[in-house]
């Protein structure tokens, strides 16, 4: 296990949210991938490093693991505390998730727990970051392992099953009876919940939306259970490769990030998402750090919703 996590002594805190990598036999699509972690890693110094699933394209291998090793390795060697969860394709095939685990698990500055045994899904797991000048919990983060695919008689994607809501519950429940209020905190996952799509009908969003929102058919609640604890102030999430907008819902926000590998499909020019928190409170500012050095803010600002061409355009 790696460091604790802290507040810089500014009060500042930096993620750099890396999604959807698929290395696997890409051989120079790989590289290049591999190539622009390690820069965006350099250029932005952050204090904590989240890949949000599909490190890899387990089915494009006989022998994922060494492929799992090298979506991991920019990580690895930059010393800096990250932590993943699992994606729909990560070990679809020829690996399993705890094997996959086990190397994480092996990496000094992973933070990437298994979570509770008994608990639908491996990697559902509580992070909490300290202060800058005590030693008291100022931001929780959720990671929630969000599944593969439904059972065929339901179709679609997995979701996040009520028993791994039921956990998040009680550890929200237990670390707000410990502060007397709710943590500020933010929430992990791979596959998005229906409430991304939910935001762009009854909400407000900003970015871009060139596929449907690949969220499961069935919604275990997760979004009212995070609302009505009153502690999650957004998620970040990928999946879906041309998408990288954020949604207003209710108060909280729900952000993709921005597809990092090459080795896969998508229109979007590959890239990062960068997520700055200040201590003590609930705001944070957000961008995408792109391949070509083109930083994209992400603020709240007004938007044009285009339902032909399915894009939401920031202005």
């Amino acid at each position: 296990m790696g460091k604790q996590l802290k507040f810089r002594e500014d009060g500042t805190f930096k993620i750099l949210q890396f999604t959807d990598l698929h290395i696997g036999e890409g051989a120079e699509k790989d590289e290049k991938t591999i190539a622009l972690m390690k820069r965006l890693i350099a250029e932005e110094q952050p204090d904590f490093i989240v890949h949000t699933g599909d490190h890899i394209w387990s089915h494009a291998s006989e022998d994922p693991i060494p492929n799992f090793r090298l979506a991991i390795s920019p990580a690895v060697e930059s010393g800096i505390p990250f932590a993943s969860i699992f994606g729909n394709h990560d070990a679809e095939v020829n690996v399993t998730r705890q094997q996959l685990l086990d190397i994480l698990l092996e990496q000094e500055n992973c933070l990437t727990q298994p979570g509770p045994e008994e608990i639908s899904g491996l990697g559902n797991f509580l992070l909490t970051v300290h202060g800058s000048k005590e030693d008291d919990e100022k931001l929780g983060m959720y990671f929630l392992d969000s599944g593969i695919e439904a059972a065929k008689e339901i179709g679609g994607y997995e979701w996040i099953h009520t028993d791994q809501v039921a956990w998040y519950l009680s550890a929200s429940r237990q670390i707000t009876k410990k502060h007397g209020a709710p943590l500020p905190s933010l929430a992990f996952f791979h596959i998005p919940i229906p409430e991304y799509e939910t935001s762009l009908i009854r909400g407000r969003a900003v970015g871009h939306k060139f596929e449907k929102v690949c969220c499961p058919d069935l919604n275990s609640g997760l979004f009212t259970a995070m609302l009505d604890q009153g502690d999650v102030f957004a998620t970040f999430c990928g999946h879906d490769h041309d998408n990288d907008f954020i949604g207003w819902l209710h108060g909280i926000q729900l952000c993709y990030g921005r597809v990092t590998g090459y080795n896969t499909y998508g229109r979007l020019q590959r890239g990062a998402r960068i997520i700055e928190l200040q201590e003590g409170s609930r705001e944070f500012r957000t961008y995408l750090h792109l391949d070509d050095g083109t930083i994209v803010p992400s603020h709240a600002r007004s938007c044009l919703f285009y339902s032909q061409a399915m894009e939401i355009m920031i202005q």
